[in-house]
């Protein structure tokens, strides 16, 4: 089956922040992009935003186009989880597959 028009999206990453001690998950900024760099910077920003006083932590998903299926239901896993260290620097560690 050929489609004229724009390609459609295969894959998208997530980010999002939360905040407050380990376990409580208040949510913080969050936002979509199409490259996993793209993603990394923009999560890398908020938490460099955040006062660390609210222990921001972030989290990149990668979702994945499933054909017939919208946007929001596409399969979704965990890839990075990020800290910001007391130095200020963003770490991402590689989430288990």
């Amino acid at each position: 089956m050929y489609c004229e028009g724009p390609a459609p999206l295969v894959e998208m990453f997530d980010w999002e922040v939360f905040m407050g001690p380990e376990g409580v998950d208040e949510a913080g900024p969050c936002g979509t992009t199409s490259g996993q760099a793209s993603s990394m910077d923009a999560l890398r920003t908020a938490l460099r935003q955040m006062d660390p006083r609210v222990q921001p932590r972030g989290r990149i998903m990668h979702r994945v186009h499933e054909f017939g299926v919208m946007p929001d239901d596409w399969a979704r896993r965990v890839i990075f989880r990020a800290t910001v260290d007391p130095a200020g620097t963003v770490r991402f560690n590689r989430a288990d597959r």
